[in-house]
């Protein structure tokens, strides 16, 4: 009220009711609403509502508990209200206007900087107003937002995630990166997406390119590229604490601080630590699937007058996880299904240097990456990765330029085995050169755009690799767009296709199927003559601003892969030492798939009125992958059920009076025919999703949230594990609530 006060009494009546958005208060009035106001902070800060706090001196300690976090959450209404003279209206999501969306500026596509509407290529941005909103409290959750992505939840700590299809937890196709630094792991070529972590708070948005980006990414980047983009420092210069409480996220908090050194250097500092409780099996039981994780952080930037800049930014982590692993025996009864523990821990170190002139600029990054997990009963894993990265854009002229560069890359492994899974040789140093060239030509006063380029890698595994690509974008009025896309893609073989053995499975002696006096040991073992997979995409995409409120975006693909990954049977042996005890039956990696994928990823932006906004995504898909006629592997063609056939959204944003902001997002996900559980028949369900978020920010310095996910069913299957036999858990309804506070 004070802010109000001085707004009447300076600028007039005019001016106080457009403020207060209500109708014309009395001065009377006004003074008796303050009176009152500053009786119940008096009291509550005095101790005179101390019947919250124990108003039945008998009752239990989780209601005395309860009433002791609704008389804080009051104490901390008091707090903003009493300092509502700071009061301003915060930029939000709903008020970006259509043109702001276009013009939104991206790097991942071109490796510079560009408008969405100048990308040839079906890129989407999750700012971090998308993220705050929806109330994700990790980067999978987060990824839910983006068209065309399968993202599902296999337990509290494992995720599938894939782009265009093949979707696995240990999905090989999608490159992700951090502030441009990779983070796949060259044990299999995809992402552990438990240890994958930024303070949510500080990420400036995260752009999703569906389809290949391999000339400029490498190999890897063969489906789709993910990179998440963190704020400069100089745009945290701030404190920022954080804390929240849920039935499955039990407990999370974090804490960032930003300041600066003299007049060109700003850094800041974070922590962050959660708690996620069990969740159940789909038999109704508590599962074994809890995770909890610590983390820290920093970043400085140097950015003095000239056109040098220095950044500097590094992580350090730890965590604990949970599953319920079946592994097989050569003992009856030849499999074991038990509670086991894990844990990871590591840290990274980046530093990146920019020089930017009027016609040209470079860049050099390095950075180390260590990682360790250790998945106690099941294997080790230690990895240590070097990486060096330089690039050079210029223009050649007014209507063209040039972008070229170069990187090394070094991969240092060593893994501690099991019985079920191990690798040869345990120990292994890769080295990975390669270099890039791309040139961008515009034509017909800037309306048309070529671009051309090709990524050329040299790898330990199946050496040279050619990935060109070829783009053009027509401007066909200032407010749409087309564009088309021929690339070639590899995805280079990862440690375990070379040197794997794992023993999946143990036939009993004495059976149909294994006649024998012995154990037969199903193991599935890597190839040094395994190669690399290869896919030729051909895209083609449509963008209209339609109306000042309406915007659509629309991405067609047709993908032609070959050489993916079977497991031919060979001949079974008896294991030589110590003695005779069991006969492997051995599966060997090797390049007997191909086929092609197509589909139509649509999003639609909608700005109803001023303070709502409406988004929906459709993203269709059709896999027809086969095993080629030389090839026996007995298994199903898996990959064609793995990743739901449609999905769609629609995601509603509200701006409510008196700083209210509501989230809506309902979600549908098809079933996935290969996949097979207890009490499905022949699938996995289809499901929908509900999932709401309810945020006030009475000031600029304090945010107070609560969301809900889930909210239609009690509970829902998402995935089944692949390779490694972890149980699955449900996806249950769940409530989270947490607090901001900025100063």
């Amino acid at each position: 009220m004070a802010f109000a006060w001085g707004a009447y009494m300076n600028d007039g009546k005019k001016r106080l009711y457009l403020e207060l958005g209500r109708a014309p208060i009395h001065l009377s009035e006004m003074v008796r609403r303050q009176e009152s106001h500053a009786r119940f902070t008096d009291d509550l800060r005095e101790g005179k509502l101390n019947m919250l706090f124990n108003r039945n001196p008998g009752s239990r300690p989780a209601t005395r508990l309860g009433r002791i976090f609704l008389a804080g959450f009051l104490a901390v209404v008091v707090a903003a209200t009493t300092v509502a003279q700071t009061s301003r209206n915060v930029p939000d999501v709903t008020a970006m206007s259509m043109e702001d969306l276009m013009n939104m500026q991206v790097t991942s596509v071109s490796k510079r900087t560009q408008k969405v509407a100048d990308a040839a290529a079906a890129i989407f941005v999750i700012t971090q107003e998308d993220i705050r909103r929806s109330g994700a409290t990790s980067i999978p959750e987060a990824l839910r937002m983006a068209p065309g992505l399968q993202v599902a939840r296999i337990d509290e700590n494992k995720w599938a995630i894939a782009s265009r299809g093949f979707n696995g937890r240990f999905d090989n196709k999608l490159l992700v990166l951090i502030d441009g630094r990779s983070v796949y792991t060259p044990l299999f070529s995809g992402v552990y997406w438990n240890v994958q972590d930024v303070m949510l708070e500080d990420v400036d948005r995260i752009e999703v390119i569906r389809g290949p980006g391999a000339t400029l990414w490498g190999a890897n980047a063969v489906d789709g590229v993910i990179n998440v983009i963190t704020k400069k420092a100089k745009s945290t210069q701030s404190t920022v604490v954080t804390a929240g409480a849920g039935t499955e996220e039990r407990a999370a908090g974090g804490a960032r601080y930003g300041s600066k050194l003299g007049d060109n250097t700003y850094y800041r500092a974070y922590a962050k630590y959660f708690d996620w409780g069990p969740s159940a099996y789909p038999s109704g039981m508590t599962a074994h699937d809890g995770w909890d994780a610590l983390r820290g952080g920093f970043r400085a930037d140097w950015t003095p007058t000239g056109a040098n800049s220095l950044t500097l930014q590094g992580d350090i982590y730890r965590s604990r996880f949970d599953e319920t692993l079946t592994v097989a025996s050569l003992s009856p009864p030849y499999s074991n299904t038990f509670p086991n523990d894990g844990k990871y821990s590591g840290g990274n170190l980046l530093g990146r240097w920019n020089h930017t002139s009027e016609r040209s600029s470079m860049s050099l990054q390095m950075y180390y990456d260590n990682t360790t997990i250790n998945d106690h009963s099941l294997f080790g894993d230690h990895q240590n990765i070097f990486d060096i990265d330089f690039q050079h854009a210029f223009h050649t002229g007014d209507s063209q330029q040039f972008v070229w560069g170069f990187g090394y890359r070094s991969i240092r492994d060593k893994n501690d085995p099991s019985f079920t899974v191990s690798l040869q040789p345990n120990q292994v140093t890769l080295n990975q050169f390669s270099t890039f060239l791309q040139d961008e030509i515009s034509l017909v006063d800037n309306r048309l755009q070529i671009t051309l380029g090709s990524k050329f890698e040299r790898n330990g595994f199946t050496g040279f690799e050619v990935e060109p690509n070829a783009r053009l974008l027509w401007t066909v009025t200032p407010n749409q767009s087309i564009w088309t896309a021929v690339s070639r893609a590899v995805r280079t073989p990862a440690l375990t296709e070379e040197g794997l053995r794992l023993n999946s499975a143990v036939i009993p002696p004495g059976t149909l199927s294994n006649p024998t006096p012995l154990p037969a040991v199903l193991a599935v073992f890597g190839s040094p003559q395994f190669n690399s997979e290869d896919l030729l995409a051909y895209e083609l995409g449509y963008r209209v601003q339609a109306t000042s409120n309406l915007s659509l975006d629309l991405a067609t693909f047709y993908n032609n892969y070959s050489g993916l990954r079977t497991a031919e049977p060979g001949v079974p042996s008896a294991e030589p030492l110590p003695a005779p005890t069991d006969i492997v039956i051995p599966f060997v990696a090797s390049n007997k798939m191909s086929g092609g994928t197509y589909g139509v990823e649509l999003f639609a932006d909608w700005k109803v009125v001023p303070k709502w906004r409406l988004a929906a995504s459709y993203s269709y898909l059709q896999m027809n992958i086969h095993k080629n006629a030389d090839s026996q592997d007995p298994t199903p063609d898996n990959p064609n059920g793995s990743s739901p056939r449609h999905q769609w959204y629609l995601r509603s944003s509200v701006d409510l009076p008196k700083h209210f902001e509501q989230d809506t997002t309902v979600r549908f996900v098809d079933h996935l025919p290969s996949l097979n559980f207890a009490g499905a028949v022949g699938a996995l369900p289809s499901y929908y999703s509900l999932d709401a978020h309810l945020g006030w920010r009475p000031v600029t310095s304090l945010e107070l949230s609560i969301g809900g996910q889930n909210l239609l069913n009690n509970w829902h299957l998402e995935f089944l594990p692949d390779f490694v036999l972890t149980s699955p858990t449900a996806v249950k309804r769940s409530i989270f609530g947490s607090i901001t506070v900025k100063f």
